[in-house]
């Protein structure tokens, strides 16, 4: 006996009502729960479409789908690193090392200039604002299209709420640290000027690729990693 489109639908809902959100999960889940059933309608064909469905459901243990969930999320997050560092290797390579090196000997001045950390601070003040509006944007954006009910998928969430959570919360702890110490950065030996400095100009770049980058590639980078992407966008 084999399930029926409705069948299929059923088990999307039944899905999202379990707290899996991410239609690349779902499928991933829906086409589990629909191998099995069928696997246990050939043992009990006297089953309806429901009672199969919790059989299946009751393998999953206690925490339901939220195994299967975190599993798809820690592998995504590996990619969305990987993401992150093909379009960071860029900035290494000709031309765009020298606006990369210009950016880290700004950086390399600025800090040995007296009171460098009021510029410290507010150079972390201008990203923390940018990085907020950038993700309200992204919030406001996902809202509409849960209110629309258009399919999400996980590394669409990742590409947009991700980079806010890590870039962002780097951002506001050096702040939080500058701003409590109000360190003199001028009196620092040369070379934790030089750290310091590489470690800023990476963060800029950091910041520049998750805001910039990603944003415009996103359509691309959901079509080269699901291939059922830019079919639901046609439809």
């Amino acid at each position: 006996m084999k399930l029926s489109e409705d069948h299929i639908d059923e088990l999307y809902k039944f899905t999202q009502k379990h707290y899996v959100y991410y239609y690349d999960v779902q499928t991933e889940l829906v086409d589990h729960l629909a191998n099995d059933i069928e696997e246990i309608w050939e043992e009990n064909s006297n089953l309806t479409f429901e009672e199969a469905r919790n059989v299946s459901f009751k393998k999953f243990g206690i925490f339901g789908f939220l195994d299967v969930v975190e599993s798809r999320q820690k592998a995504m997050n590996k990619r969305y690193w990987k993401i992150i560092l093909r379009f960071a290797k860029e900035w290494f390579t000709v031309p765009k090392i020298i606006i990369t090196f210009s950016v880290f000997l700004l950086f390399f001045s600025l800090l040995q200039i007296k009171h460098s950390e009021y510029i410290f601070l507010a150079t972390l003040l201008v990203l923390l604002t940018l990085e907020g509006i950038s993700s309200y944007k992204v919030r406001k954006e996902h809202k509409q299209k849960e209110l629309k009910k258009e399919k999400i998928f996980l590394l669409e969430e990742m590409l947009g709420t991700t980079k806010n959570t890590y870039t962002g919360f780097a951002f506001f702890n050096l702040f939080n640290i500058a701003n409590l110490t109000r360190f003199d950065f001028s009196h620092l030996n040369i070379y934790w000027i030089f750290a310091i400095s590489i470690v800023l100009t990476l963060l800029c770049i950091l910041f520049y690729v998750s805001n910039y980058i990603l944003p415009q590639k996103s359509e691309e980078l959901l079509q080269e990693t699901y291939p059922e992407y830019k079919l639901l966008k046609s439809d």
